[in-house]
């Protein structure tokens, strides 16, 4: 019979949340590695047995959260309207932001780094995504990558107001206010006034 693993993905996952929370709501010095063991319901040799370090838990909570978004943008589709997918990646953005604020804090509020050995925030997958669905409108690369940083910085922006709660609103309206933005100057940074 095999025997069982004691510390487990399902524990690994918990103990990224429990540092997601802490670190987006008392910031990067709160986390102690006994303070997260004892909030996931473990002992602190299994965070040490699963991260090797307090540090190194706190650059995979990052690196986490750049997964799951990287993965959470990967998902939209890519039709034959670039334009249409790029409003796309820009609602993903937003879901994404709603419903893992921890982790999205931890990347961006936080500015936690996700580890000496990960790309630059321009080089995450996360950004590629954006980057290419902007290349299918721009082509001159250069231009893609600046428009594509000014659409991040457009939702970026705004997600961030709606999550310090200073977009006003009920959830469908503030729903309606986001795409009605995009709509309205997405075109402009990618250089299509009116479409």
């Amino acid at each position: 019979m095999a025997r069982p693993r004691l510390h487990d993905a399902a524990l690994r996952d918990r103990l990224l949340d429990v540092t997601s929370r802490t670190i987006s709501a008392h910031g990067e010095a709160a986390v102690t590695v006994r303070a997260v063991a004892k909030a996931a319901g473990t002992s602190p040799s299994a965070v040490y047995a699963l991260f090797g370090s307090r540090d190194d838990l706190v650059a995979a909570v990052s690196a986490e959260g750049f997964r799951r978004f990287a993965q959470h943008l990967g998902a939209v589709a890519r039709t034959d309207d670039p334009a249409a997918d790029l409003a796309a990646l820009g609602v993903a953005y937003r879901g994404f932001a709603l419903a893992d604020p921890h982790f999205y804090a931890v990347m961006f509020a936080r500015g936690v780094r996700p580890g000496a050995d990960r790309p630059r925030a321009v080089e995450e997958a996360t950004f590629l995504v954006l980057r290419d669905a902007v290349a299918r409108l721009v082509p001159d690369a250069t231009t893609a990558d600046d428009v594509a940083l000014g659409l991040w910085g457009l939702v970026h922006g705004l997600v961030s107001l709606e999550l310090a709660g200073l977009v006003p609103g009920d959830d469908a309206e503030r729903a309606a206010r986001y795409g009605g933005t995009l709509a309205a100057v997405g075109p402009g940074l990618v250089g299509r006034p009116g479409t």
